[in-house]
């Protein structure tokens, strides 16, 4: 069974991380989350929690076929993180599926993938994207090549949809 990693940090967008989290299981991954630490209780900005199961360094990409990150305030926190940082660095450069919402571009700019890219983004991130070398799309879900993106959580049915859809092209 293929696995998704979800990555988590305190201030997560509650639905942004759920939806896809229970979505993924749905169409029949394997479902990991992880955080800056293994086994730690992480708090959503709406009072949601869960627990991380990873920290970045238990991970083998080779294992994982996407790396989802929500939004909220937990994306700040995470691009402070350097394992989680070098996890999402390392996951581009072997092709796998990048899902980010909203917020989500601050981890994408901090692992410095968004040059020459198309992705879209929460409004207050765009200035961001565009110094980190993005081409900002007003689109509810934006896909280049393994990056797949989306604005807000009205979004997320086309985020989830297309995310499902470059991974059944690969296989």
């Amino acid at each position: 069974m293929a696995k998704i990693a979800v990555l988590v940090e305190n201030g997560f967008e509650d639905v942004e991380l759920l939806y896809p989290y229970y979505r993924f299981q749905e169409a029949g991954y394997r479902v990991e989350v992880v955080g800056p630490e293994a086994g730690v209780v992480y708090s959503g900005k709406k009072g949601g929690s869960i627990t991380s199961t990873l920290s970045p360094k238990d991970v083998d990409l080779d294992e994982y076929a996407a790396v989802i990150v929500p939004g909220g305030w937990a994306p700040d926190r995470m691009r402070t993180k350097p394992g989680l940082v070098q996890l999402v660095r390392d996951a581009d450069a072997k092709g796998l599926v990048i899902a980010a919402i909203c917020h989500a571009a601050q981890l994408l700019v901090e692992a410095d993938i968004l040059r020459g890219r198309k992705l879209t983004c929460f409004r207050a991130v765009i200035t961001d994207v565009r110094n980190a070398g993005g081409e900002y799309l007003d689109q509810e879900v934006v896909v280049d090549g393994n990056l797949v993106t989306s604005r807000t959580p009205p979004d997320m049915p086309a985020w989830c949809r297309e995310t499902l859809r470059v991974l059944e092209s690969r296989g």
